[in-house]
């Protein structure tokens, strides 16, 4: 999945030359809290975020001072020369990203002019597209070795079950090396049928486990 799929194009911008009191107005307006700052050429140039206004303003109790920042330009308290993206960027990349600079959104540029914006919020609703969590399923981990062919063979298990598998993730197994830990999703609410099924062919399925419950 690139990025181009699921940022927002309808992106609202300010000019540097824009006041503080300008983009606190315009982000209760449409309810955001990222605002991308452009030149007159949609150049990204700065960015500015909700966090960033709370901290330039003083306390309301001091008025003199709240009025001398909120008519201040922008770029006064802006991030200069942000991290941007390409609409052809893979969305993983921009989630390790978002991980390893600590950002909280992205502006999207292409052929220097900002077209879009990609935030956590966006990322954490692909991810739950991507996983099927929002729709009636059950998930089951599975301890495995690592070798080839042994993901075909749960699916064949499950397929027995006919049920449809949402997502599969894959994780390192923190107690073994050589194991790994599959993550699978399956459309299916009651899975104790696939879990023993599971079991009988000497898979260890970690979860769902419930006490009291022989499976």
């Amino acid at each position: 999945m690139i990025v181009e799929e699921i940022m927002n194009s309808e992106v609202y911008s300010l000019l540097p030359t824009n006041t503080v009191n300008d983009a606190v107005k315009l982000m209760r307006e449409k309810k955001i809290r990222h605002l991308p700052i452009v030149d007159e050429n949609r150049s990204v140039v700065g960015i500015v975020t909700e966090y960033d206004i709370k901290n330039a303003l003083p306390s309301c109790l001091i008025e003199e001072q709240s009025s001398a920042v909120n008519s201040s330009p922008i770029e006064n308290i802006m991030i200069k020369d942000p991290i941007i993206g390409h609409p052809l960027d893979f969305v993983e990349e921009v989630a390790v990203t978002f991980y390893e600079s600590k950002i909280s959104c992205l502006p999207i540029v292409s052929g220097g002019q900002l077209i879009g914006i990609v935030t956590t919020t966006d990322l954490l609703y692909t991810y739950i597209e991507l996983t099927g969590a929002h729709k009636p399923s059950s998930k089951l981990d599975i301890r495995v070795s690592d070798k080839p062919g042994t993901l075909l063979t749960i699916t064949t298990i499950i397929k027995k079950h006919k049920a449809n598998v949402l997502s599969v993730l894959v994780f390192p197994d923190s107690k073994n090396e050589n194991s790994r830990i599959l993550s699978i999703r399956v459309q299916m609410m009651n899975p104790l049928s696939i879990i023993n099924d599971l079991r009988n062919e000497g898979f260890d399925v970690l979860w769902p486990h419930l006490p009291g419950v022989d499976l």
